[in-house]
């Protein structure tokens, strides 16, 4: 890539849609851009608000991921400057960590000549990361179904909904450690069946592109919306009463604190304008479903003149 700069942009994404947990992610059309050029050693920056307070060194996720690839590959990674732009929310609930993470994957691949496959990708994103419904829309976008453990990650892409979505972000951060170690250690037999049969409901009315039932499963989730509702004011309120808001349905985005709510296509406005009325202590925005997930491309780098 001399005289070139890569760039590479990656969605956001949200996770879960209710009951669909650790499986379920769809992209969203906010975004982390990085510029990667050639450099003597590693450094990151940003002027976005979200990322003011980035590590600029090899403690940034973006390497750690990097070199921890480019290593189980077998290969060097050459250092470079990068610069990291996102209007992605920190510790909100929209995958702000898995875009990082695909990011870096994208970089290792390019800087490495490693010609990995989108498959290979999202095994390591998915070993990375945990779990897939984050990372899978990331590299993917649309809609991902996926299942994840440490012998194999399975994934379905779904397709890109044709729907509005409105996003309910507070000013507080959750983090993801926080909202995991509220959950329970197991589930009673009747539950977990409940929370099955729910998902699968989920998946296939989505599939059906039914959205008025994917909207009924969406707020009948017992996996993790009974144990973080109460580290969310509001999010019990909005998803109890969203379709008099004019939406389908609204959960918990990812480990929130981000309400996402799926909205007919074309009313994404006027459902912001009615939820930002009642619950003020939310920034409440339109967004949509990401139609691409990761990319990457290159831009000549312009020479100066004496």
């Amino acid at each position: 890539m001399d005289g070139e700069k890569m760039i590479i942009t990656v969605p956001a994404s949200s996770a879960n849609l209710g009951p669909g947990f650790d499986s379920i992610g769809l992209a969203v059309n906010r975004y982390l851009t990085l510029e990667v050029e050639r450099a003597q050693e590693w450094r990151f920056y940003s002027d976005s608000d979200e990322l003011l307070d980035i590590p600029e060194g090899k403690d940034n996720l973006v390497y750690q991921v990097a070199e921890n690839l480019a290593s189980s590959l077998g290969r060097e990674l050459p250092a470079c400057e990068v610069k990291m732009t996102s209007d992605i929310p920190l510790a909100r609930g929209l995958g702000s960590s898995a875009a990082a993470i695909v990011a870096a994957i994208e970089m290792t691949d390019q800087l490495t000549s490693a010609s990995m496959t989108k498959q290979e990708k999202m095994r390591f994103a998915s070993l990375w990361e945990g779990h897939p419904d984050n990372v899978g829309p990331c590299l993917y976008g649309g809609l991902i179904v996926g299942s994840h453990s440490e012998a194999e990650t399975n994934m379905v892409h779904c397709g890109v909904p044709d729907i509005d979505l409105v996003i309910a972000v507070p000013d507080t951060e959750l983090m993801t450690k926080k909202a995991r170690g509220i959950l329970p250690d197991h589930l009673e037999y009747h539950k977990a069946i409940k929370g099955s049969s729910v998902s699968n409901v989920l998946v296939a009315a989505m599939l059906k592109e039914d959205w008025d039932v994917v909207g009924k499963m969406m707020v009948e989730d017992v996996f993790h919306h009974p144990y973080r509702e109460k580290l969310v004011p509001g999010l019990s309120d909005i998803m109890s009463n969203i379709r008099d808001y004019g939406a389908y349905g609204a959960a918990l985005s990812g480990a929130g604190p981000t309400v996402m709510c799926l909205v007919p296509a074309g009313t994404g406005e006027d459902v912001v304008e009615k939820l930002e009325e009642d619950f003020p202590q939310f920034h409440v925005q339109t967004a949509s479903p990401a139609p691409f997930g990761a990319n990457v491309r290159y831009k000549k780098m312009s020479v100066k003149t004496l």
